[in-house]
């Protein structure tokens, strides 16, 4: 489990297509938006504009993308889908928890990515998900 100062003092954030507001709690067991779609275990936050913006952009839905600034109520840990496997060290500030998040605030000033970036990295995941990868472990 991460319970350091440093982890006290971040600002964390969630990306997603529902339309939350403040006191809202976004928890784990809804269907995740990768792979199987399987209850999520975990509740995903992230210290970084562009990990929220990743999960605003790739969240399943027509809604449009909305990140939020969320508080974990309870630990958090690192992420084992993208720490030590694809960035080591955790340069995403990326994590997870089995307790609730609350939604503290909206960011409504984002920037999505390009189109081009965008699309390619829908195209990877449609390919994980031909192969039978499974992006998320819980």
């Amino acid at each position: 489990m991460t319970a350091n100062d440093d982890l006290n003092l971040q600002q964390f954030y969630h990306g997603t297509k529902a339309d939350l507001k403040p006191g809202d709690l976004i928890a784990p067991g809804y269907s995740s938006n990768y792979g199987q779609r399987k209850p999520a275990a975990f509740v995903y936050l992230t210290a970084t504009l562009d990990a929220a913006t990743w999960g605003a952009e790739l969240a399943v839905g027509d809604a449009p993308g909305r990140i939020y600034i969320v508080e974990p109520t309870g630990p958090i840990e690192d992420d084992p889908n993208l720490t030590d496997k694809r960035f080591p060290g955790n340069p995403t500030k990326s994590y997870r928890t089995r307790e609730p998040l609350r939604v503290t605030g909206e960011v409504l000033d984002w920037q999505g990515h390009p189109p081009e970036q965008l699309q390619a990295m829908r195209d990877h995941l449609e390919e994980l998900k031909r192969l039978g990868v499974e992006v998320i472990e819980e």
